[in-house]
């Protein structure tokens, strides 16, 4: 075997990379998703290792002392923070001669030939999952016989290979928590609305939602969703509360862990006998019954992507739920006792200032736990990407378009009905209209009076916050200029 590293590079400051189906960006308060598509690569390659550079705070000179001795070095790229990375891989093609760079994730599978002309120190891309594809290469096989990738071939020209189909058989998978026990420091990776320290993982890839702004059921994953075992599962989480006894709460990362009730209420029933808690990811249609079964077997929060308060926008945008079936989902979890972390998007196709006051008022009525507020990403891949080039949406002039210089993630589209500038002000409108409301003041007093190490991250959470804003109080995107492309 070639001896492997799996880079998430270094990038902005405090930037997630690691982030799943979209928005890869600097947050608010200090996030980071775990890196475990690169992880669950990692973990065929014998004798490999993974840097995680944003979650470790290491700059490149730290990086490039830890890649020295490695032959081949795979990095998990994205659209935002692909010029970013271009550089890195000519610092270390310069640093380590000889020296293999293979680019990964949805940003290659959809722009392959773009991104090998862009970085001209990257060997190949992969144009699909790439876990067999880097597996193989890491072996010794030849790029043309390697399925999924795109590489330079003798006159410079950019060579595609066979298609990597969709893996199925998951269970093949070894446990991804083993290379997190190697290789991270789990201490690292927070996320405001889970407990820490947590741990997040993939039960099964693929959505069967048709979200228009959804990257990876676009690209990579697809809209099957293709699960592992009830059985494997609950065997890693076992195995998992031995590795990391200090971890508060388990994440399933999948990006519709609900898709399949009848499985998901067996994982649970699997969890509720290990004893542990958890959440997932979850659409706001899950029936009482369900959630019941969730909540009685260790069931602490679900993250669901409402996106909008008006319906006409959440039809635009093929989100397959409706404004009173999510209402009526979220009484069932405050009677329930579910927590809800609802995340809403600003600047969808169809938006207009009416439609975010409209979304404001929702998100004031369904009352959720806490919330996080996005801008509309049109990201290469996705039917919004395609949308915004038809309909001339994106006239922001940057080089990496969707997020600012430091990594704080920018409105990009740009309508008759609202401008950039417009969209980028109601973000923070959003944010203020609801937690500056007495319930959800009073329930992060509540939670901080609880626990006093809770207190210490509130606190420090806010000041965060408060940075964040006043960082990104800056002028709004010219609605004039050309667009990036």
């Amino acid at each position: 075997m070639t001896k492997t590293l799996f880079l998430n590079p270094p990038s902005y400051e405090g930037f997630d990379g690691g982030a799943g189906s979209r928005y890869q960006a600097r947050r608010e308060v200090r996030s980071f998703w775990y890196p475990t598509w690169l992880a669950q690569a990692a973990a065929l390659v014998p004798d490999s290792l993974v840097i995680d550079a944003p979650a470790d705070e290491l700059d490149f000179d730290e990086t490039l002392r830890r890649a020295a001795g490695h032959d081949l070095i795979i990095v998990h790229t994205s659209t935002p923070s692909v010029p970013n990375d271009a550089e890195t891989a000519a610092r270390l093609k310069a640093a380590l001669p000889g020296v293999r760079i293979g680019f990964v994730g949805a940003h290659t599978m959809v722009l392959p030939e773009q991104t090998l002309q862009m970085a001209p120190a990257v060997d190949f891309v992969t144009t699909g999952e790439f876990d067999y594809a880097v597996r193989d290469i890491a072996a010794g096989a030849a790029l043309a016989e390697v399925a999924g990738i795109a590489y330079r071939g003798g006159d410079g020209q950019a060579v595609r290979t066979r298609p990597q189909p969709p893996i199925h058989e998951l269970d093949a998978f070894p446990y991804v928590t083993d290379v997190y026990k190697r290789d991270l420091t789990i201490e690292n990776y927070y996320i405001g609305y889970l407990q820490h320290p947590y741990v997040s993982l993939y039960t099964g890839r693929g959505c069967r939602s048709r979200c228009t702004f959804c990257l990876w059921p676009q690209t990579i994953a697809g809209h099957a969703y293709r699960t592992r075992s009830v059985e494997h599962v609950v065997g890693e989480m076992a195995h998992a509360l031995k590795l990391f006894p200090q971890v508060r709460e388990f994440f399933f990362d999948d990006d519709t862990f609900t898709d399949d009730r009848p499985r998901a209420e067996a994982i649970a029933r699997g969890l509720g006998r290990l004893g542990m808690t958890w959440s997932c990811n979850a659409k706001a249609n899950v029936p009482h019954e369900t959630l019941k079964v969730l909540k009685d077997n260790g069931l602490r929060l679900l993250l669901v992507g409402f996106e909008s308060g008006n319906q006409h926008i959440l039809n635009n945008i093929k989100k397959g739920t409706r404004i009173d079936r999510a209402a009526e989902f979220m009484r069932d979890c405050h009677r329930l006792g579910i927590l809800v972390h609802g995340t809403f998007i600003v600047g969808l196709p169809g938006e207009t200032r009416e439609t975010i006051d409209n979304t404001i008022a929702f998100a004031k009525d369904i009352d959720p736990y806490s919330l996080q507020v996005s801008l509309a990403a049109p990201y290469p891949g996705t039917e919004l990407y395609a949308q915004a080039q038809a309909n001339g949406w994106m006239p922001t002039a940057r080089d990496n378009g969707l997020v600012q210089e430091a990594g704080i993630q920018q409105a990009v589209l740009s309508y008759d009905s609202l401008s950039s500038a417009e969209m980028h002000d109601a973000l923070e409108r959003f944010y203020r209209a609801y937690y500056l409301r007495p319930r959800p003041i009073l329930r992060i007093v509540k939670d901080m009076l609880r626990d006093r190490q809770v207190m210490m991250r509130r606190l420090r959470e806010a000041r965060e916050f408060f940075a964040f804003m006043a960082q990104r109080r800056q002028p709004a995107p010219d609605a004039g200029a050309p667009a990036a492309q």
